[in-house]
């Protein structure tokens, strides 16, 4: 049984047994404004591991996986860690058709740009993700990145993005270089330390977690790492769905 519990009165909104694409597309949609909107897409386990083994996978379920899918189908850019993408072996994203009249609408492209975070650069330019994307996939960078990198990143097709000093890239200014450039439905998949620095900003506005009912114990990350904000920021619970003891819950920033 899937429901869906509005946090309005926690009563179920959906009783059909399963959620439509268009039912979750609904229920995720990206708030109307003019400025960008940078929302996080993380899995936990109750004791709080984000990963399993290096990689969230076996902490995930298939209906996770939908959601996955749905919010990939409503971002401009999808926005991640050089360390995530080698991981968890990103691919291009995929024009849906599922998703292909609301993106029309909304006067997006046929698929979000995966935009890659790294200061050294230390990625495979060989691999699909630079080389034959639907849409030109985005390396941002610092201005102090090894010359020969940028130039391996160009030669292989992808768009380098300057968003820093020296070789740290800056998750604000990197925020806003993809939004002038009109990408502003941002979706971050982390890793936690590209969740932490999104945090530690003050830039993140959303984050979509799934609470896996799973111990896994051990000393994996959590979804956010790095150093701690000074004064812990306050998000506000705006929905929860829930299906075989797994909680898929919705935050925004107060």
């Amino acid at each position: 049984m899937r429901r869906l519990f509005p946090v309005t009165d926690l009563t179920p909104a959906d009783d059909e047994g399963e959620w439509s694409l268009d039912h979750l597309a609904d229920a995720y949609s990206y708030p109307e404004q003019d400025g960008p909107w940078l929302r996080a897409n993380m899995v936990s386990t109750l004791d709080g591991a984000a990963q399993h083994d290096g990689r969230s996978q076996p902490i995930s379920c298939e209906s996770d996986m939908r959601i996955f899918g749905t919010l990939r189908g409503l971002a401009d850019v999808v926005v991640a860690g050089a360390e995530t993408v080698r991981l968890e072996g990103y691919r291009p994203a995929r024009a849906r058709e599922a998703f292909a009249a609301r993106r029309a609408a909304a006067g997006q492209g046929p698929a979000p740009a995966i935009a890659v975070v790294s200061g050294s650069l230390d990625l495979d330019f060989s691999l699909p993700l630079f080389v034959s994307p639907l849409v030109p996939t985005l390396v941002l960078t610092g201005n102090g990145a090894p010359a020969d990198r940028i130039e391996a990143a160009r030669k292989a097709g992808a768009e380098v993005v300057i968003a820093g000093e020296s070789s740290r890239v800056d998750p604000a200014r990197a925020v806003r270089e993809l939004a002038d450039r009109g990408l502003k439905r941002l979706l971050t998949e982390g890793g936690p330390r590209m969740l932490g620095q999104f945090v530690a900003a003050g830039v993140l506005d959303e984050l979509c977690l799934t609470l896996s009912p799973m111990l896994t114990a051990g000393d994996a990350q959590r979804i956010a790492g790095g150093p701690s904000v000074a004064v812990p920021e306050r998000f506000a619970l705006t929905s929860m769905l829930e299906e075989a003891g797994f909680l898929f819950t919705r935050y925004r920033r107060i």
